[in-house]
């Protein structure tokens, strides 16, 4: 594929993949759901925590999801608004899940970081963004919930600017108290938007663009313009280059349980957010869009239509055009592959997709070996760095109640971890056939238990064990660590990969004083600080 193919660097500059980041119960379901509602793709927005008989969310498509009202996988949404494709990635909130976020953020060119105005940036959301820093995603903020009590907007401002440590640009500002949200401003061109809530938040706002003259004697709005000229004298002045840079964050504000402000979020996705740019390759170099086919795959996930048991990869498209059937070469294993049946995703509803571009994400039903970080292209090799993998801060034992279930439980084991829902560790030092579980919290546990019932009819039973930390090392260091008297053990993951496992920090330290020699390796997100 070259330069000349005018369609698809058409097509890739349509693009806009994004994804939404933030605490549990910040909002980010129902703001993914009012995206849908305010670009058109759904006619209702679905509560998370649905009533009865109104829709539940769209991208909480599995049954643990819709019962417990979070979400504990990665959700794809495809949709089209003014001419510009999105694709957006719905993430896990919850710390437990960490790791499924970690891999969306491999995938996508931007990310909405979303905060509560009364909260403002907590654990979870602070980790993901150092994540999406260091990898130069650009990010805007969306402060949400600014209908209930919180932070004034200017004590947000600095709130954030200190958390996040990057410099913030207010693109909207709230008018009214937190609690009292009568509209925003829009900094771009200075017009005004007064919004009139709609009952149960279903459909789209009452929003009517204001004179400002004519608003002049209402106190909330003289307010919000007083506090504006502070945010000039600051010269707070939105930078494209800093922000495709990740050097600036564009600010938000709004509510997304009444969808204010949701509209100015979805055009500003449109406007400012970047389409599909070249990606860097194992070796270093940029790889163009107009470069032969190459997509990442960074989810898999079984079993999403239960009435044909099929694995879906999720492929991000790098460079070049999928057609459906074409065959393919995955770089890790060397052996090719025919991507015949493909589709856009949204949600958990499939359409068939006969071509794709840069910046589509396209689930893939797979037969073979694609996992999680594998790298898919046509024409010459080309690999892309392997996805990170968050450090295990728990562990379990999990055992089959059904011997005449053993197939079904070997099956569903190996499935998860292939998916990357835990870790599957084994002891190769001792004849203990017991398979332990690890992740990055014990909910993890639970999900993998209701999956391995549900999906793959093994009745499992799970006990904790005492390990709080763990570090990569090898076979050497694996032998100090079992010879050690510290109640320590040695596990393998399936890709080989040796984990040495401590009951604490404390006990971790101790051991690496007495021996600098051996090999300690943090994975990222580790139980302390990078250093």
């Amino acid at each position: 594929m070259s330069a000349a193919d005018p369609t698809l660097v058409r097509e890739a500059a349509r693009r806009r993949t994004f994804a939404i980041i933030s605490h549990p119960d910040a909002g980010k379901t129902t703001l993914t759901e009012k995206l849908l509602l305010y670009a058109g793709a759904v006619g209702e927005a679905g509560s998370v925590t649905a009533r009865k008989g109104r829709k539940s969310a769209t991208s909480d498509w599995m049954e643990v999801e819709q019962r417990r009202g979070i979400s504990v996988t990665s959700t794809v949404l495809r949709f089209e608004y003014d001419d510009v494709v999105f694709n957006l990635l719905d993430t896990p909130g919850h710390k437990d899940f960490s790791e499924d976020t970690l891999r969306v953020l491999a995938a996508v060119d931007a990310a909405v970081i979303l905060i509560d105005a009364a909260r403002g940036v907590e654990p979870q959301t602070e980790q993901l963004f150092r994540v999406a820093r260091a990898r130069g995603i650009p990010l805007m903020a969306f402060v949400n919930k600014y209908d209930r009590p919180g932070m004034e907007p200017l004590e947000i401002v600095d709130h954030l600017t200190e958390q996040l440590e990057l410099p913030l640009v207010p693109l909207t500002w709230p008018v009214g108290i937190p609690g009292d949200f009568r509209g925003v401003i829009d900094r771009r061109d200075e017009s005004f938007h007064r919004f009139t809530r709609v009952t149960g938040g279903s459909a789209a706002a009452l929003e009517e663009v204001v004179d400002v003259e004519n608003e002049g004697s209402d106190p909330a709005w003289a307010t919000a313009r007083e506090e504006l000229e502070l945010i000039d004298v600051d010269g707070a002045e939105f930078d494209e280059d800093a922000f495709l840079g990740g050097e600036q964050i564009p600010l938000l504000f709004g509510s997304a349980a009444w969808n204010f402000g949701i509209g100015q979020l979805l055009n500003t996705l449109r406007d400012i957010a970047p389409s599909a740019r070249p990606r860097a390759t194992e070796d270093g170099e940029l790889r163009p869009v107009d470069q032969p086919f190459a997509a990442l795959a960074f989810k898999v996930q079984a079993n999403m239509d239960p009435r044909h048991r099929d694995r879906v990869a999720f492929i991000r498209i790098c460079s070049g055009r999928f057609e459906r059937g074409m065959r393919v070469t995955n770089a890790r294993t060397d052996r090719t592959l025919a991507l015949s049946f493909a589709h856009e995703v949204f949600g958990q509803d499939r359409v068939v997709l006969d071509e794709a571009f840069p910046g589509d994400v396209l689930g893939v039903i797979i037969g073979g070996d694609v996992r999680v970080g594998d790298t898919l292209y046509l024409g010459a090799p080309v690999q892309f760095p392997p996805i990170p993998t968050l450090t295990p801060e728990s562990f379990v034992t999990v055992s089959n109640r059904d011997v005449n279930r053993h197939k079904q439980f070997r099956r569903g084991l190996e499935q998860l971890d292939q998916e990357g829902v835990v870790h599957v560790l084994r002891r190769e030092h001792s004849q203990d056939p017991v398979p332990v579980l690890a992740g990055v919290g014990p909910m993890q546990f639970e999900v993998a238990v209701e999956r391995l019932r549900t999906e793959f009819g093994a009745d499992v039973r799970t006990e904790m064990l005492p390990w709080q930390a763990a570090r990569r090392t090898d076979a050497e260091g694996a032998a100090k660590v079992l010879a050690d008297p510290g109640h320590t053990d040695v596990f393998v993951r399936a890709d080989g990969t040796q984990l040495a496992v401590f009951p604490n920090r404390f006990i971790l330290d101790r051991f690496a004083q007495r021996n600098p020699s051996v090999r300690l390796e943090r994975l990222i997100g580790a139980d302390e600080p990078d250093e």
